[in-house]
């Protein structure tokens, strides 16, 4: 090999040295590559039989990789300690494990799935995605102008035009409005008046400009029920037909909100309840007002009217409603209704039996029966009972008395129909 024993210079054309494997601790065939004149020749050589081999004469060393010194910091590989075994000419840094190829088998190389551990924890179910928690925000408190607010849609409370609102006015006039009004966005623009009608009404009637306004981010149901508690327990004077549409706006608000629960044929046993303890109401009381909103524009402007008294009103709720125009009429030209005559009306025309030729026959037999009768008030009994007696106490010294009466005029009592005419 004498061609191998002399230094090949570099190829013009960029062709790297000739170079040969490093000798391994193990006897495996070597294969030397030289080159020359450009042209690439292999060695197939059988290699000695001893475990280390000494670089022939004008062979070049296995160079180290760039920063790193030679193991025996001369190029040359180190020595073995002990004859008959060979040291690596390089350490080799054990590899972390690769979980793809663990588990491979020697005969089929197929890698298996690594065993988990039973000490490792199941992977932590993520939440359901929610919004973040938000901190109580204040409410804002500004001066909004009036030409930007709008009244609550469908708002069971009117702004009567009396006595009341009239001293607000003056009293806007003199010192503004002192409390101010809750309003919240409206879709369309400006804000929506939650609670403070009868306060914007003054303020427009004073000829100012804008209200000191409080600003709030309600739902509808939350608006509704601010709205009725605020002007259920800030008005004197609210009418039938306004508390019975309000009940009715603030019992269809809590049951849209879900707070009902269990069984759904107690969910309108527990709202009314609900709608109850927030108005300091009994639930039968809330019940009623809100069976008025039944009756017809006609008979609800006679009970707030008072032309109609509040148990009667209930009891022709439950009437059919094509019959209301012609009690009003009846009602009109007898001028008022009894609680019996209404519960008569309501029996028959639960039987089908109710028409407009039996309407004006209740109202006529309690005519008759009124005729009859002999009524002495209160307030003319007070003079000789006072104020501290009940009317059940008044009757019975008065029959007690009457009974003496026709003792000593030697008369004796009669029973009920004994002295009419037959």
């Amino acid at each position: 090999m004498a061609e191998n024993d002399s230094k090949v210079p570099n190829d013009p054309k960029g062709a790297p040295p000739s170079e040969e494997v490093a000798p391994s601790d193990k006897s495996i065939p070597q294969k030397s590559v030289v080159v020359q004149e450009g042209k690439q020749t292999e060695d197939k050589s059988t290699p000695p039989a001893s475990d280390t081999k000494s670089p022939a004469q004008g062979e070049k060393l296995p160079e180290s990789p760039p920063g790193e010194k030679p193991p025996n910091g001369k190029g040359t590989p180190p020595k073995p300690k002990k004859p008959g075994k060979a040291v690596n000419s390089k350490k080799k840094t054990p590899l972390p494990p690769n979980p793809e190829t663990e588990g491979k088998n020697k005969s089929g190389g197929k890698s298996e799935k690594p065993e988990t551990s039973p000490e490792t924890p199941p992977p932590e179910k993520l939440p359901t995605p929610r919004e973040a928690p938000r901190p109580k925000e204040p409410d804002q408190i500004t001066y909004i102008k009036l030409s930007d607010l709008h009244p609550f849609k469908d708002h069971p409370f009117s702004v009567q035009d009396d006595a009341e609102l009239s001293g607000l006015i003056e009293s806007v006039k003199d010192k503004g409005v002192t409390q101010a009004i809750t309003v919240r966005p409206r879709e369309g623009g400006g804000f929506e008046i939650v609670s403070g009608h009868r306060r914007y009404e003054a303020s427009l009637r004073a000829g100012y400009t804008d209200i000191r306004s409080t600003i709030k981010i309600l739902t509808d149901e939350q608006a509704i029920t601010e709205m009725v508690e605020d002007n259920t327990s800030q008005r004197a004077r609210i009418l039938p037909s306004e508390r019975a549409r309000a009940l009715k706006m603030q019992l269809d608000a809590i049951k849209r909100q879900g707070t009902r629960g269990g069984d759904p044929k107690d969910a309108g046993t527990r709202s009314n309840q609900i709608v109850a303890d927030r108005n300091g109401m009994s639930v039968k009381n809330v019940q009623r007002y809100i069976s008025l909103n039944k009756l017809s524009p006609e008979l609800m402007q006679m009970v707030d009217a008072k032309k109609i008294k509040f148990m009667p009103a209930v009891e022709l709720a439950e009437v059919r409603r094509k019959l209301h125009p012609h009690i009003a009429q009846a009602i009109e030209a007898e001028k008022k209704i009894s609680h019996e005559q209404a519960e008569r009306m309501k029996t028959l025309d639960k039987k089908g039996m109710l028409t407009p030729d039996a309407i004006d026959g209740i109202m006529l037999e309690g005519k008759q029966r009124e005729d009859d009768k002999v009524i002495i008030k209160s307030a003319e009994l007070e003079k000789y009972f006072g104020s501290d007696k009940t009317p059940r106490e008044m009757k019975e010294v008065i029959i007690s008395l009457l009974d003496e009466r026709a003792k000593s005029l030697g008369i004796a009592p009669q029973t009920p129909n004994q002295g009419k005419d037959k």
